[in-house]
């Protein structure tokens, strides 16, 4: 086996740091009995979302990669998708892939299996952000079927769209906008799909009268909650920067320039996404707020995670600054506004800042880097000889891609919203229902109980 494979599983075993991270971030905002209570559910989340993968999530996301990457043979086989559209629109319109269940079969090759590692951070990450947002309003049961659902179906359906060879990826080809959609490590893919579902299902299990959320209510000690966050915060950030060297596909086509800059542009999202919460809780409340900043951190990191290296420094720095500032405020309005009363901070957190990283691709992206992403523009693009992904403000000497990528980063960020909230609602709805329903003839059952007793009294 080539070296290099073990500097993927290494990198891969890194990765695994974000989930953990995410959990330490969102328990520092939770009561005491609920942040015990997201610890346990994170574990299972992590089980059943990285077991759903396994058995269902590989083969519905890269069970049709082999017609994206062809210039790697154990991967050639992977050739069973499924689209809605007639043959004659061709397979860019992927929108399922249907080889490889349980790792078996085409998918039971080195470079196969590799993949699989990669991207089992990211369904761990999917499959958790749910159960964070539930944990105290919600039975345990239905997180984990939320969970499970989620890591091993709705986020790997996704992921084919956009990493799979599917049909979003493939907006370059077939419609001419850009190099299609551009999610450089799946930060829209996993935290814009998954944080969507997160707040049909806050909308499903509203919050219970006797939840207090607010940190500073916690049993906690006060000591513990920056640590946690901070901490945890720091995790998302090396997990996001590790996933750079995971993939066994994608750490091969990029040359050392991209390399060192997706490194650099990372720190640079994680720099900008901290300093306006830090500046803000000082403005408001005279003294910062380590938990709200460190958030801001976090979601800098995941916008940088969608961005990756397209951006240049001062894009990169922007879109951070865009990503952070946005966690206070969008964090009132959940919870002040529309009374969601979400004290993990999930969507805050990883919804909006992966689509502010989305759309940061369409505007910031300076033609630098990514030359032939996606099978467009291998020789030239634009006209122009090694140009990359480009946006709207292209560097010196590049042209700029006016409204084609732009088009294909908005279309992305609509359908990923949609699809997460929309299919979160398909699967909250009835077990809430379902839930609601035993609950309520638990309760009855229990009522009567004492009435029957006083009808036998002599």
């Amino acid at each position: 086996m080539d070296s290099t494979f073990f500097w993927h599983l290494t990198a891969a075993g890194f990765a695994f740091l974000l989930p953990a991270g995410l959990i330490l971030v969102a328990a520092s905002g939770m009561r005491a009995e609920t942040a015990w209570d997201a610890a346990l559910g994170g574990l299972a989340a992590f089980c059943l979302g990285g077991v759903g993968y396994w058995a269902l999530g590989f083969a519905f996301q890269f069970g049709s990669v082999g017609f994206l990457y062809t210039d790697h043979p154990e991967l050639s086989a992977l050739l069973r998708g499924w689209t809605p559209l007639p043959e004659g629109w061709g397979v860019g319109w992927i929108a399922a892939g249907l080889e490889g269940w349980f790792l078996t079969g085409p998918a039971a090759t080195p470079t196969a299996m590799g993949l699989f590692l990669a991207h089992a951070p990211w369904a761990a990450a999917a499959a958790l952000l749910p159960v964070l947002a539930l944990r105290g309003r919600a039975p345990a049961l239905a997180t984990l079927i939320v969970a499970l659902a989620l890591g091993g179906i709705v986020y790997p359906l996704a992921g084919n769209w956009v990493q799979g060879g599917g049909w979003l990826a493939a907006l370059g080809r077939n419609a001419g906008l850009g190099h299609g959609l551009v999610d450089f490590g799946g930060g829209g893919t996993v935290f814009l799909v998954s944080a969507s579902a997160s707040l049909a299902a806050l909308l499903v299990w509203p919050p219970r009268r006797n939840a207090q959320t607010d940190a500073a209510r916690s049993g906690l000690p006060a000591v513990h909650l920056p640590l946690l966050s901070v901490v945890g915060a720091m995790f998302v950030m090396a997990g996001v920067l590790a996933w750079t060297w995971a993939s066994p596909v994608q750490q091969p086509g990029m040359d050392a320039f991209t390399v060192v800059r997706t490194a650099v542009n990372g720190l640079l999202y994680a720099a900008g996404g901290v300093t306006v919460p830090l500046l803000y809780t000082w403005f408001v409340t005279g003294t910062s707020d380590p938990g709200m900043s460190a958030r801001g951190l976090a979601a800098g990191a995941i916008a940088g995670l969608a961005a990756g290296p397209f951006p240049g420094h001062t894009g990169a720095l922007l879109i951070g600054l865009l990503a952070g500032g946005s966690v206070p405020f969008l964090t009132f309005t959940l919870n002040r506004v529309f009374r969601l009363d979400d004290g993990s901070g999930i969507f805050a957190v990883a919804g909006l800042p992966a689509a502010i990283g989305l759309l940061g691709v369409g505007i910031f992206a300076d033609g630098a880097a990514g030359a032939g992403w996606q099978q467009i523009g291998a020789g030239s693009y634009l006209g122009v000889q090694g140009q990359g992904v480009t946006g709207l403000l292209a560097a010196q000497g590049f042209r700029p891609d006016f409204f084609g990528q732009i088009q294909a980063q908005v279309i992305g960020i609509v359908w990923l919203g949609l699809w997460g909230f929309v299919s979160g609602s398909l699967i909250c709805v009835p077990l809430g229902l379902f839930f609601f329903g035993i609950g309520r003839a638990v309760r009855g059952s229990e009522d009567a109980a004492p009435q029957e007793q006083v009808r036998r009294r002599p």
